[in-house]
């Protein structure tokens, strides 16, 4: 007897998912946090030696724009501060932020990081002026930002979608920033939260959507949808037919 009210057909999927074992999420949790503390050490090392220096590295590696001798800089400026305010100011945030980003997986971590440098470095270099240096990573962390609030839809996570929501309305006043201020790169802000909503689709969970599509196609394109066994799925109900055929005897 076929009970299809009560069950969900074997080709049938959740287009959601909670995301990974319990597990596996702490483990990733202790690798991201290693990263984001290696991270700001490298910073806080580079700034003391910036600082003795009398900040001349980042004078001559910050982002100068449109100038082709300083386009290798956009790598280099996100290391590099004007101040101890300044990098103290971009500390919180990139740890927070970044180890949000890096607890999912740390070598996906690194190729939203490199997207979104990249995107913020030539926003910078793009729209800056020629008189001006910019540095910091204040436009790295706008990118982590936007990646975190749009890789829970993505990926069809729930929980990172409400860890973006909370995210967005804890951190909303980091929106203001995104507007031209005098002596703040905001072209930077905007080319991070832009780089990081870019890498969250480009390195979305592949798996999931799939997935989706896979429970799509078996509920007859209505995803969630549970399948009758008399609708045409045979594969996981061969254990009832043979179930039937010992009743018969047969």
């Amino acid at each position: 007897m076929n009970d299809s009210a009560g069950r969900r057909g074997p080709g049938a999927h959740r287009s959601w998912d909670l995301g990974n074992d319990p597990a596996q999420i702490l483990a990733g949790a202790r690798r991201a946090l290693f990263v984001m503390v290696g991270v700001l050490a490298l910073l806080w090392v580079i700034q003391i030696v910036n600082w003795a220096d009398h900040y001349n590295l980042t004078n001559n590696y910050g982002i100068r724009g449109r100038d082709l001798a300083s386009l290798p800089d956009i790598i280099t400026a996100p290391f590099l501060h004007f101040s101890w305010a300044h990098i103290e100011g971009n500390s919180g945030p990139l740890f927070i932020f970044g180890f949000l980003a890096a607890y999912r997986g740390v070598a996906r971590f690194a190729w939203v990081s490199a997207v979104v440098v990249l995107v913020s470095g030539l926003a910078a270099w793009f729209s800056e002026g020629s008189h001006t240096v910019g540095a910091g990573a204040s436009g790295v962390v706008f990118g982590y930002f936007g990646y975190i609030m749009v890789r829970g839809f993505f990926d069809r996570h729930p929980i990172d979608m409400l860890v973006g929501a909370v995210m967005a309305l804890c951190f909303a006043y980091q929106f203001t920033v995104l507007l031209p201020h005098a002596g703040i790169g905001w072209q930077a802000h905007i080319g991070g939260l832009v780089g990081g909503v870019a890498a969250g689709w480009i390195f979305r969970d592949r798996k999931a959507a799939r997935k989706a599509a896979g429970a799509a196609a078996a509920s007859g394109g209505k995803p969630g949808k549970a399948v009758s066994p008399a609708a045409g799925t045979f594969g996981g109900d061969r254990a009832d037919l043979h179930r039937q055929l010992d009743d018969l005897g047969l």
